[in-house]
């Protein structure tokens, strides 16, 4: 299949609106989406867009996230990510607002797909007839050193490996067992507010790194009564257990684009922004060559950067993607606006074959 790629249009900010900047985005319907501005004038069209007025749910359900959740437990490996420029509402959308906490929980209209995600999945394995495993990891690329967010103490960097059967890998990651929504969204709140994130010109709670939350299943389908002459086996197992499976549902919460100029930042800022766009543009060059037909690619360069080389296994093939584009309708981002919109509709050529 294809990528599923949708578009949503978050509100003009109190800050645009003072400043009287223009809204120059468009919902035009039926997944079609329109910029007009001084010398500007472009239509796209994706799987789905979503306006300013749109709710959590309505994104949830729109964008297919519940077909998702149930190919990971059917035993694929699954991707969400959001993209965009900073502040266009990638965290929000994933998440749900920011200040969240485990004392402070978020009001339920406005959580986001990651807990809709995991609130689906924990229905899901109770109706269906099968003995499921869920654990979950939750890693941050913070310039280019991948970092572990539920490991204890300060985030130390964790090394990348290949190899054969598993692709790239993070070694020593640590991953975490649960059973219910309370446990789960434990893992995200504590990993969440161990995650870098900083205050410039354009957004005061700027995300200074990717953040990757995977939920691994692992299911068994055991019989309840062996067959005739199997029996049972040394672990108290049928051995006329259906197969294991193991899904994977991955949420990358990726940093935000942003132009230096804009936002204003020096020092630690600026090597952040230069390393969180340098990632981008690997992630960009790998979608615009995998957009090629197949007899006309290239070398696919994962290898750029850590990100990629991560993702590699959800962009180049052997897994189900949807991506999530995130935008600001005002005028003062229209380069920004222009350039997510043009990632997200290279996207949409990428064919995997899961």
């Amino acid at each position: 299949p294809r990528p599923h790629p949708t578009l949503r249009v978050r509100p003009l900010t109190c800050t645009e609106t003072r400043r009287g900047d223009q809204q120059v985005v468009h919902s035009l319907g039926d997944g079609a989406v329109h910029v007009s501005a001084a010398r500007h004038d472009a239509t796209f069209g994706f799987s789905a867009v979503f306006d300013a007025g749109a709710s959590q749910e309505a994104v949830f359900e729109g964008s297919g996230m519940r077909q998702l959740v149930e190919l990971a437990m059917d035993g694929f490996s699954c991707t969400v990510f959001a993209f965009g420029q900073t502040g266009s509402g990638k965290t929000y959308t994933l998440m749900g607002p920011l200040g969240q906490s485990e004392t402070q929980p978020a009001s339920p209209a406005l959580l986001g797909l990651m807990q809709r995600s995991f609130t689906c999945l924990l229905e899901q394995s109770r109706s269906r007839a099968s003995d499921l495993a869920l654990s979950a990891s939750y890693l941050e690329i913070y310039n280019e050193q991948v970092r572990d967010l539920l490991s204890p103490g300060p985030p130390c960097a964790l090394s990348l490996r290949w190899s054969k059967t598993r692709g790239f890998y993070v070694e020593n990651q640590l991953s975490v067992e649960f059973e219910s929504l309370e446990a789960i969204v434990s893992l995200l709140l504590q990993g969440s507010q161990r995650r870098r994130t900083s205050a410039h010109a354009l957004n005061r709670h700027s995300s200074r790194s990717h953040a990757l939350l995977t939920v691994h299943v692992r299911s068994r389908a055991v019989s309840a009564h062996p067959a005739p002459g199997q029996g049972w086996g040394a672990q108290g197992s049928a051995r006329g257990a259906c197969p294991s499976k193991q899904g994977t549902l991955c949420f990358v919460d990726l940093a935000g684009s942003e132009r230096v100029k804009e936002t204003g930042s020096s020092g630690e800022l600026s090597v952040e922004a230069n390393s969180i766009n340098r990632s981008l543009l690997a992630l960009g060059h790998c979608i615009s060559l995998l957009a090629k037909p197949r007899g006309k690619r290239t070398h696919i360069p994962y290898r750029d950067s850590k990100l990629t080389r991560l993702l590699a296994r959800s962009l180049g093939g052997s897994g189900v993607t949807l991506m999530v584009a995130c935008i600001s309708p005002s005028s003062h981002c229209l380069s920004e606006t222009l350039s997510t919109l043009h990632y997200a509709s290279r996207a949409q050529r990428v064919t995997t074959k899961p």
